[in-house]
């Protein structure tokens, strides 16, 4: 069984292979959007691998999500592996497409950040090692609606000793907050992030953030244009910006997410940055986010990957947060020539997060009916 790059008409089998381990599907529009990616087309790198299957089609795959990185002056790319499927048509498979994915050239990191309890082990016996050292197996959640939440516990449980019964309870935990346009409170400082072009106040702010000449993701205009269109989701991500004056020193992407039928929605962050010197930006951030989760209808906010560096800018954030996770869902293998990783504080951003979390199951009206995300604010300007 050979091991071949994918193609635009392997899309419909991937999905179904999607749909076979129960995870989100895309459209082919969406597969579409992914294979555009601008970073990777910089690096030619394969948009994955797939093994054919007995019957011709794909059986197994790997996504290759290629970030691009900046580090001064120097342009770098890594790779982050995505959607590890592999049927038992093709058993034993999925070391040997692993490996291919880790053995491509032209960038400084492979990694998953994403890993489930089942698969974590695979990658130790592949050469990857558990990084952050010391968060690399953290999650933070910060609780919102504590009766959904019970309910969605229940539902887990039942869910063990009575799979099929729950299956035909169909899509639960929804409520009428969901795909609403909410009117959020915004504490002081922190606005909606609406403007993100080239010269606009945040890519002043990416390029002071490169200036620090930390190892970062790139979310230049440019990127995040590519990132904002993907034509799959229900709901657009909100984007906040914590800002001095006319000057934006830190900003958040957060995006509504439902992992299955039984979970309760949550507002998974997808990013959060701010310049070094600001102290008050990241808690600031923090406040706006969960004081938004409720009217958006979630009962809880998450960040799935989580550095050091971010639990120090946390501070008492960090502190009232649950802990989740508890296996090593973050596994990366550098290369020789790879910069420094203290040099890297990895956001879910630098992730496959944004790209895989399952949208609000909102039909086609009730998706259209959120656009843009109405401030009732103590600092009432757009950024």
């Amino acid at each position: 069984m050979s091991i071949r790059a994918v193609t635009e008409a392997d899309y419909p089998a991937i999905q179904t292979l999607h749909k076979g381990v129960g995870w989100p599907t895309r459209s082919l529009a969406g597969w579409r959007w992914l294979h555009a990616n601008p970073a990777r087309s910089e690096i030619d790198a394969v948009a994955g691998w797939v093994v054919d299957g007995p019957d011709g089609l794909p059986a197994a795959h790997v996504g290759n999500l290629i970030h691009r990185f900046r580090v001064g002056d120097r342009q770098l790319h890594a790779a982050t592996g995505f959607s590890i499927i592999a049927s038992p048509k093709v058993r034993g498979v999925a070391h040997r497409i692993i490996r291919t994915f880790l053995a491509q050239p032209r960038v400084f990191a492979t990694y998953t950040f994403n890993a489930n309890p089942k698969s974590q082990p695979l990658y130790g016996r592949l050469g990857m090692r558990p990084w952050p050292e010391q968060t690399h197996a953290l999650k933070l959640s910060w609780r919102i609606d504590l009766p959904a939440l019970a309910i969605g516990r229940g539902l887990r449980q039942l869910h063990r000793v009575a799979p099929d019964m729950v299956v035909r309870m169909g899509e639960q935990l929804m409520n009428d907050r969901l795909g609403r346009v909410p009117r959020l409170r915004l504490p002081p400082g922190v606005s909606i992030l609406s403007r993100i072009g080239e010269g606009s106040p945040y890519d002043r702010f990416q390029q002071a953030l490169g200036r620090e000449g930390r190892l970062l993701a790139d979310r230049s205009p440019a990127m995040m244009k590519w990132r904002l269109a993907d034509p799959d989701m229900t709901t657009p991500p909100l984007l906040l910006a914590f800002r001095r004056g006319d000057v934006i020193t830190g900003y958040a992407m957060a995006q509504m997410a439902k992992s299955n039928i039984i979970e309760v929605p949550v507002l998974e962050i997808i990013d959060l940055e701010a310049l070094a010197w600001d102290d008050e930006a990241i808690p600031a951030l923090m406040k706006a986010l969960t004081d938004a989760a409720r009217p958006l209808g979630a009962a809880k906010v998450r960040m799935q990957v989580v550095s050091p560096q971010m639990l120090t800018r946390l501070g008492n954030w960090a502190q009232s947060a649950a802990r989740e996770g508890g296996w090593g869902h973050c596994h990366i293998r550098f290369a020789e020539d790879a910069p420094s990783p203290e040099l890297w504080s990895p956001t879910p951003f630098d992730s496959d997060y944004a790209i895989c979390l399952r949208p609000l199951p909102l039909d086609a009206r009730v998706a259209g009916r959120i656009r843009s995300w109405v401030p009732v604010s103590s600092s009432p300007s757009r950024a």
